[in-house]
């Protein structure tokens, strides 16, 4: 995908901006741990999320891939193109959601609008619905798996896959990144507590011993 950079910040309303997990980065950084048996986790506030949908079979689907320079995978289920730097997730047979840095939403709305022409289709800005957390380390597939019923092995889950799915009582989307593995995790902003607590709960066995 490519992205142009922001405009610069708008005073009055970025500096107002508080994520829903802010006030708990240090407790998140704290109980990770790195080495073989390390989990990370920490909040990755702000990115822009874009959900657009389109039919899979219509010809905007060419002009909005041009215009993304980002192919949207519908060839397969919950695969992810890009990375993750800008990404479309599969969501569904016509449904994606579009994932990029903070600041870039106005830019992929307006250029998926415009390749859409007068094809049915739509583009909103969903940033402010969800909060995305980092899990990561050799452990964090096994973190996870305490949560959440899906099969996270890496025969069947695999970096460049995502899912919607249940972590705990929450909805939220699941996306592997990289073999490490690192995941990200959208989940709504008034759960992100919940899901806060729900990992620092299943990381613990994971923590270095206090001495």
């Amino acid at each position: 995908m490519t992205v142009a950079s922001p405009a610069g910040p708008r005073i009055g309303t970025l500096s107002l901006r508080r994520s829903p997990l802010a006030g708990r980065a240090a407790e998140l950084a704290a109980h990770g741990a790195d080495g073989p048996r390390g989990v990370r986790m920490a909040e990755e506030p702000f990115l822009t999320q874009v959900n657009l949908r389109v039919h899979a079979g219509s010809p905007a689907v060419a002009r909005i891939e041009h215009a993304l320079d980002l192919a949207l995978p519908h060839h397969e289920p919950n695969l992810v193109s890009g990375d993750e730097h800008g990404a479309a997730l599969w969501l569904g047979p016509d449904e994606w959601l579009l994932v990029a840095p903070d600041g870039h939403a106005d830019q992929l709305v307006a250029s998926a609008r415009n390749a859409l022409a007068d094809s049915l289709g739509s583009t909103v800005d969903v940033s402010a619905n969800r909060t995305t957390m980092r899990l990561s380390g050799p452990m964090a597939r096994e973190v996870l798996e305490k949560i959440c019923s899906l099969d996270l092995h890496p025969s069947a889950f695999t970096p460049g896959h995502c899912a919607q799915t249940m972590l705990g009582r929450t909805q939220a989307i699941l996306w592997q990144l990289n073999p490490e593995p690192t995941y990200r995790i959208l989940v709504r902003n008034s759960f992100a507590n919940y899901l806060a607590d729900l990992l620092l709960d299943a990381v613990h066995e994971f923590e270095p011993p206090t001495r």
